[in-house]
């Protein structure tokens, strides 16, 4: 087989899986398990089974009006595979906002496990929730036991030794109650983070508007690269992406990392805001000793990409949710820089 035609018929193939995993998950939870609207609206439910969100836990099988989704570029955490899941309670509707986070009522809920291979299986590790309440949003973290029958509340957070998918022995920490507000801190307030419809498939927002789940197909949905084909995608577009959905929650006005000055969000246009000539504030040794957060041409000399080759703590970004380096996601970053103009 010739080369370019080897290239094309990988990606069709990749594309393929893409669509038949986005498939897979078009549809929300149609079995007889109710969802404990209680346990979603008040109080500090002890254990993940509490909030009835599950047909089957353990296997992730979702309940009635619980939905599965996945994110065309996800977030890195160490490689770990997440299941996505959110809940809109009977009698409500998800609303569009443009190409930002989708509206979801009081009573709704976001649902994400993150779990790795083990032994050939799968190996659920915690599973976080974010419950909208009257008062606002509540962030809780639960971590599954050994048995994998069940996660318990961890308020003070947890330990957990895992290895990566890259075969990187590593102390995974699940965060505790508050560290969950120093990512999904915004305005003073804890905001969801995922759940864009510029990164989410228009083929699910559909699905999720027939079910009555939401109430229309927002504007300027599916924006985002599907990051299994990033490398046929637009290299601006698939970096700009990895750096909104990995960087931006802090890096944007109001949030925790405001203060750098940084906004790497994906509808900031302005090349300063995004770090491109850009001095930093306060990086201190994270800066490595290199003057600008983005040098066009120079990714060697950029300290945004110095960051993201590091796994030292106090150098490192993000400063939470991963101990290993993203490699593929620094490649993408790299090739952008070193593609720009100087």
């Amino acid at each position: 087989m010739k080369p370019a035609v080897a290239l094309l018929a990988s990606a069709c193939l990749a594309l393929a899986g893409s669509v038949a995993v986005r498939a897979e998950l078009l549809q929300p939870g149609n079995s007889r398990a109710q969802v404990n609207d209680a346990a979603v609206l008040h109080g500090l439910p002890q254990n993940l089974s509490d909030f009835g969100f599950f047909e089957n836990q353990t296997e992730q099988q979702p309940g009635q009006g619980v939905t599965p989704y996945r994110l065309n570029t996800p977030l890195y955490s160490d490689g770990a595979e997440k299941l996505r899941f959110v809940y809109v309670p009977g009698g409500a509707a998800m609303k569009a906002q443009g190409e930002g986070l989708l509206d979801i009522p009081v009573g709704g809920a976001l649902i994400k496990t993150f779990a790795f291979d083990q032994d050939g299986g799968r190996r659920l590790i915690e599973t976080r929730v974010l419950l909208h309440r009257a008062d606002g949003w509540l962030a809780l973290p639960y971590v599954w036991n050994d048995e994998q029958t069940e996660a318990r509340l961890a308020i003070a957070g947890a330990r957990v030794d895992v290895t990566t998918p890259g075969g990187e022995a590593i102390s995974y920490r699940v965060p505790n109650k508050n560290q969950c507000k120093e990512c999904h801190g915004l305005g003073g307030a804890v905001t969801p983070i995922g759940p864009k419809a510029r990164n989410l498939s228009r083929e699910w927002l559909g699905k999720m508007v027939a079910s009555a789940h939401l109430d229309a197909v927002p504007d300027g949905s599916d924006q985002l690269p599907i990051w299994e084909l990033r490398q046929s995608a637009d290299l601006a577009d698939a970096a700009r992406g990895y750096l909104d959905v990995n960087c931006a929650h802090c890096h944007q006005p109001d949030a925790t990392a405001s203060n750098s000055g940084l906004d790497l969000r994906w509808e900031q246009k302005s090349p300063d805001a995004i770090g491109i000539g850009k001095r930093p504030v306060a990086a201190g040794r994270g800066a490595g000793g290199h003057m600008f957060d983005i040098v066009p041409g120079s990714p060697d000399t950029s300290i945004l990409t110095y960051r993201m080759a590091s796994a030292e703590p106090g150098v490192a970004m993000p400063e939470l949710g991963k101990s290993t380096v993203d490699d593929d996601g620094l490649d993408i970053v790299r090739r952008w820089i070193a593609q720009m103009r100087p």
